[in-house]
């Protein structure tokens, strides 16, 4: 049975990811920090399995890892990183500790669990890794400076991995949502008046889905980013054709 390691997947896009492969029949595994979010996921799937993770603690990916193993016959199908934080605000009005969560959580956090999840997913069948990135990354976001960074570490760290990692057999792969129903548009960011909050986790999830159940790929064109919904795709296809003045003119738009 193939199965999906999810961090911070106990609500929100993680959540709907962990339900949409749960349906298929996966072996789940939702690992998070919130353990009243926790309790309330496996009251309602049983199935699933739970268990605490601080992303930015290395010995806690293994620990994690190991424990989901003993549910999986000692591999893994799919490591979704999905755990991330934001905080909005120019970046005098940011706290330094803001700062450093965000850069722990969303490139750090996403780092060690690729590193942890390495011995699990080498030699499996359809291995993937599946890294959250976001449309931030396709210019730097003012009002979200640091967020946006650390998706562009994201993307990057994709972009190597998928390469890096092709020797062992495993896909690499960046889901890029624009500004999804979750709490983390609970912000003030000028870009969510601007374009609105219009994705669903659900509809975040199916992308994961699809992303991991490619079909045919054109051969030495590998599919790396997965964009969702309409808007996010235009906004990525201006950022490669157009002058990046004109990109610049775009995103100094939607964030204002």
């Amino acid at each position: 049975m193939p199965s999906i390691f999810i961090s911070g997947g106990a609500s929100g896009i993680g959540r709907a990811t962990a339900l949409r492969f749960l349906s298929e029949g996966w072996t789940v595994g939702v690992y998070d920090v919130n353990q009243a979010a926790l309790d309330e996921l496996t009251a309602e799937h049983p199935q699933i399995v739970t268990g605490i993770l601080d992303v930015r603690d290395f010995g806690q990916w293994e620990a994690a890892l190991a424990d989901f193993a003993t549910h999986t016959g000692g591999t893994l199908t799919v490591l979704d990183n999905n755990a991330g934080v934001l905080f909005s605000g120019d970046l005098d009005e940011v706290t330094p500790e803001q700062i450093k969560l965000q850069i722990d959580i969303d490139a750090l956090g996403v780092t060690y669990g690729a590193k942890a999840a390495l011995p699990y997913l080498t030699g499996v069948e359809g291995a993937h890794l599946v890294n959250i990135s976001s449309a931030s990354a396709i210019y730097g976001q003012p009002g979200i400076a640091t967020y946006s960074a650390a998706k562009f570490y994201v993307s990057g760290f994709t972009e190597a991995l998928e390469l890096e990692w092709e020797k062992h057999g495993i896909r690499v792969v960046a889901i890029w949502p624009l500004w999804a129903k979750t709490a983390l548009a609970e912000t003030d960011a000028k870009s969510t008046r601007t374009l609105g909050v219009n994705i669903t986790p659900e509809e975040v999830a199916e992308q994961v889905w699809n992303s991991v159940h490619p079909g045919v790929q054109v051969p030495f064109l590998p599919r790396v980013h997965y964009s969702v919904g309409t808007l996010t795709t235009l906004l990525s296809n201006s950022s490669k054709f157009a002058p990046r003045s004109v990109v610049r003119l775009i995103n100094r738009f939607t964030s204002q």
